[in-house]
């Protein structure tokens, strides 16, 4: 039924100009609208709505990831830009935070000014 629709993405902020920072200078993401309500960000054809909040309840869990061609070079590209990645207890990550899944992909976390974990990952190949 919605397998044919677009999909939008969400995640609060209660700061919206470090948000805003963060998603468009940062990630390079384009800023399509600034309502009041919310910051709305095409990324890469899915809107990705940061709504404003008052108090942010952050999941504890990856909430939005990207998958990329090359791995590596967008951490190195984030990582010039400020962004610093986690690192877990009882995951064997390299030293730029990269952790090989089982079925092969990489994977990075980070996190939004906020604290909501994002992910650049790689698929296996």
């Amino acid at each position: 039924m919605l397998g044919s629709e677009s999909l939008g993405a969400f995640v609060a902020t209660t700061d919206a100009d470090a948000a805003r920072t963060f998603y468009a200078e940062t990630l390079g993401l384009r800023l399509v609208d600034d309502n009041g309500f919310a910051l709305v960000f095409d990324a890469n054809g899915t809107t990705l709505r940061v709504t404003r909040v008052d108090h942010a309840t952050i999941a504890p869990y990856t909430v939005i990831g990207w998958e990329v061609a090359d791995v590596a070079a967008t951490v190195a590209a984030l990582t010039e830009r400020g962004v610093a990645f986690h690192r877990y207890d009882g995951m064997d990550q390299d030293d730029a935070g990269l952790w090989r899944a089982p079925g092969g992909a990489l994977v990075a976390w980070f996190s939004d000014p906020d604290g909501n974990t994002l992910s650049v990952s790689q698929a296996p190949g």
